[in-house]
């Protein structure tokens, strides 16, 4: 009897005391979850989350040798492949070695794409273009690195956020106004929160975890991963010091914050996502409930709801297995993808006219808005499909303060960069095809750009 909490207010769903070993087990890892991924820290000048921090140390500890190891990774990754697609060894023939390295040829041709530029560019032969500290150098040596050291811990760390009830919890006591407003399930909440104390990528990972456990459907897991992916404040504070207003900051967070919010309303509700299925991912099946079907009171019932998923979490060392698949799929399957992807889109903006004449357009768009330099601007517009920092830079040589404004705050609501985002995504098992992120990142540009501009000539005139 000890074991079980008698008050009239812990019962379950099914009206069932809740024991207090379940209520240990979803609070425990759920707070250090939350710890480690939403609640920031202050550290210098930025702002980082736990999980930051150790990517961090790790990151510093290794220092130069991540991107000989990236490489190495890369290397591996392609010699893995090509043995378990030609040689078919028995030890690759199912289970979790077959999933990692049993690929279509489009992801092994990408592998051998990723593996080539990184050796290009490490040992700086081949052409500039590739091997540029522009392209291929921020692959391998800006962003590699920081992908290795974030998502090892991501991969590991996420369980406590995921796995014992947290979700189930938020998610139960903000489903109704989600689903008023996004037209999504509450838990979509946690993805948003994590990307925006964190980084954007745990967004998409997170999303991608809970579309293939079968807590999100298809539609509503690529409108997750398309909107509520938002860059951290980090990042917010880098772009704003690189661009030069950073005395700025607290507006510009503000407009990116209203027209991310309208867009994350809007666009879920037009073609391609709202053509998604309300279908499942077929291995799990639907295993979601938000919905308070009985009498309690809503805190009470996302309680009884958060222990039950917390019962049933897995225990160490099905977690520890989980976990190493996890890092083993972002390191063979997931990096050598972001490499392909991001250096053919970086050379595509540098060294290519392509986003200029793409952007034509964008200029009568600009000068009726009132925005200066509308000529300069209108690359900084789209070239943001290819890398977000990308807008920052061809706009750092702006003059007029409101211009950059707007360029930077565009930078951070259009949320599809193929370099990163747009990989990662292609990379998932969510159903979304190359011509439906450009289409949603179109629609991004033309319905948050109006809102930022009005924004802009009130707040910074």
């Amino acid at each position: 009897m000890s074991s079980q909490l008698r008050s009239a207010d812990n019962i379950n769903t099914e009206g069932t005391p809740l024991s207090t070993h379940g209520l240990i087990k979803f609070l425990v890892p759920s707070i250090l979850g939350v710890l480690l991924f939403l609640v920031p820290f202050s550290t210098g000048d930025t702002i980082n989350i736990g999980m930051g921090l150790m990517a961090d140390g790790l990151k510093a500890l290794l220092g130069e040798a991540l991107p000989a190891i990236a490489t190495l990774v890369l290397c591996l990754s392609v010699l893995l492949t090509g043995i378990v697609k030609l040689a078919r060894p028995t030890w690759a023939s199912a289970g979790v070695l077959h999933e990692l390295f049993d690929v279509a040829p489009l992801w092994a041709i990408m592998r051998a794409l990723g593996a080539l530029f990184a050796l290009m560019t490490y040992f700086q032969v081949g052409p500039a273009f590739i091997t540029a500290s522009f392209t291929g150098g921020v692959m391998l040596n800006d962003l590699a690195p920081v992908l290795l050291t974030f998502f090892f811990f991501a991969a590991i760390l996420l369980p406590f956020l995921v796995d014992f009830g947290f979700m189930e919890f938020i998610g139960s006591l903000v489903r109704t106004p989600f689903r008023i407003i996004f037209g999504l399930p509450g838990r979509s909440a946690i993805d948003a929160t994590a990307s925006w104390m964190g980084s954007g990528t745990v967004g998409v990972l997170i999303t991608t975890q809970q579309y293939e456990q079968g807590f999100y459907n298809r539609r509503e897991a690529s409108a997750i991963a398309t909107n509520f992916s938002i860059v951290s404040i980090a990042f917010a504070l880098l772009v704003t010091s690189f661009i030069g207003i950073n005395h700025l900051f607290v507006p510009f967070y503000l407009t990116v914050v209203v027209a991310g919010l309208v867009a994350a309303v809007i666009v879920p509700r037009l073609p391609p996502l709202s053509r998604k299925p309300n279908t499942y991912y077929e291995p799990a099946g639907c295993q979601i409930q938000e919905e308070n079907t009985g009498n309690q009171n809503l805190l009470r019932y996302s309680l009884g709801v958060a222990v039950a998923r917390a019962e049933k979490a897995p225990g160490p060392a099905k977690l520890a297995k989980l976990a190493l698949y996890n890092v083993a799929d972002i390191f063979f399957g997931l990096l050598p993808l972001v490499i392909a992807i991001g250096t053919v889109a970086l050379v595509l903006a540098e060294f290519t006219p392509l986003f200029t004449w793409l952007s034509y357009p964008m200029v009568p768009v600009l000068e009726w808005m009132q925005i200066p330099e509308a000529a300069a601007a209108a690359p900084a517009t789209l070239v943001g499909f290819a890398d977000m920092f990308l807008p920052a830079v061809l706009a750092s040589d702006i003059e007029s303060e409101l211009t950059r404004f707007v360029i930077a705050c565009l930078s951070l609501t259009q949320l599809i960069y193929m370099s990163e985002i747009g990989a990662l995504l292609m990379k998932s098992k969510i159903p979304l095809k190359l011509w439906e992120l450009v289409a949603i990142f179109l629609l991004r540009t033309a319905i948050t750009l109006p809102i930022i501009v009005l924004m802009a000539h009130w707040l910074v005139g």
